[in-house]
């Protein structure tokens, strides 16, 4: 397969920044994606690829797919593999209210996966059924960082705000019907919330969730 280098990819972002350059697969064709792909297997550098969708995936070349670590689940990819995870006890919980929010969890979780930071992962604990957070409250109180992942009306957050003394992540999902707005209501119920000092993603940015998470990390 030959270059056309119709993408220019930020080779020097990780000198800058500390986080290799990630890939936001949604709305490029098959042929830019390849040809991204390429030029980052060209360099040998790692990328970590993102809103990658099942029919994508299966739609590259296969010498390509064959190098790329994928889950579905998150739409996540890894090429070159991820950095070596670091041996240290788990600082970062990623808190998820329902089961139908672990299509972002999982972005989160599989984002710090990548830059080789340990997380807990924490399902299904939703304010609904409030027993099932007071269940692991000790466990969370031990956390440097929660990234908090909630639609619907996105409570959970408010509520480990006045549970936890570490640093909390809102990420609101598009999860929810009628009035929920697909994830509008989730973020203004995060953005509007009582507990002190929440920082908030837009709606689904687990990716962003957590680089937050890792940028606290890198100054506690």
């Amino acid at each position: 397969m030959s270059i056309r280098k119709d993408s220019r990819l930020d080779f020097e972002r990780a000198q800058r920044t500390g986080f290799d350059e990630a890939i936001f697969c949604a709305g490029k064709s098959d042929a830019h994606l390849a040809d991204i792909l390429l030029q980052a297997r060209e360099r040998s550098i790692r990328l970590l690829l993102t809103r990658l969708e099942a029919p994508r995936f299966d739609a590259l070349p296969a010498e390509l797919a064959r190098e790329i670590d994928y889950e579905p689940l998150s739409r996540t990819g890894f090429l070159g593999g991820a950095h070596r995870l670091q041996d240290m006890e788990p600082r970062v919980a990623v808190v998820c209210a329902g089961t139908s929010d672990l299509f972002v969890s999982r972005e989160v979780e599989r984002t710090l996966t990548y830059h080789g930071v340990p997380s807990v992962l924490v399902s299904d604990v939703g304010v609904a059924g409030l027993w099932r957070l007071l269940e692991r409250v000790e466990e969370l109180r031990k956390m440097s960082v929660i990234v908090a992942v909630a639609g619907m009306d996105a409570a959970l957050p408010t509520v480990l705000g006045g549970l936890v003394a570490g640093a909390i992540i809102g990420v609101p999902t598009s999860v929810g019907y009628g009035v929920a707005e697909r994830g509008h209501s989730a973020l203004n119920a995060m953005l509007a919330s009582c507990s002190p000092g929440i920082a908030v993603m837009n709606i689904d940015n687990g990716y962003g969730g957590a680089c937050a998470a890792l940028r606290i990390l890198r100054v506690a």
